[in-house]
């Protein structure tokens, strides 16, 4: 009964992104595969995910981390949403051309927000 330890690096890996760029399923579909030392991967959400690789291979948290302006991308996206079921149930042409636009606007300025840092 005696278990083979085996030497894993973050580069033995073969990530084709960032571990921030990766999704929930494929950070879970890495961890299952390759790392067994992190148990519970399956409930995990994504945040977590990450934190816990970055602790097995004693990588440090960038400084930045989540965006200031997470709250206020948040409510652009919410107002958005409401814009978007509104744009559906205005009869007139050119109500939905304005409406249209405003969410246009909307989605241009939290793209701006998600890139300033």
């Amino acid at each position: 009964m005696s278990q083979e330890v085996t030497e894993i690096t973050f580069e033995s890996l073969g990530l084709t992104k960032t571990l921030d760029k990766m999704t929930a399923k494929e950070l879970r579909a890495v961890i299952v595969a390759k790392i067994p030392s992190i148990v519970g991967a399956v409930g995990m959400q994504k945040d977590e995910l990450v934190k816990a690789v970055k602790d097995v291979f004693g990588i440090a948290d960038a400084a930045g981390g989540v965006s200031p302006y997470k709250d206020q991308i948040c409510t652009l996206k919410k107002t958005i949403r409401e814009m978007r079921v509104q744009k559906g149930t205005v009869e007139a042409r050119q109500e939905r051309t304005k409406v249209r636009r405003k969410i246009n606007k909307l989605k241009k300025r939290t793209r701006r927000l998600a890139r300033a840092l």
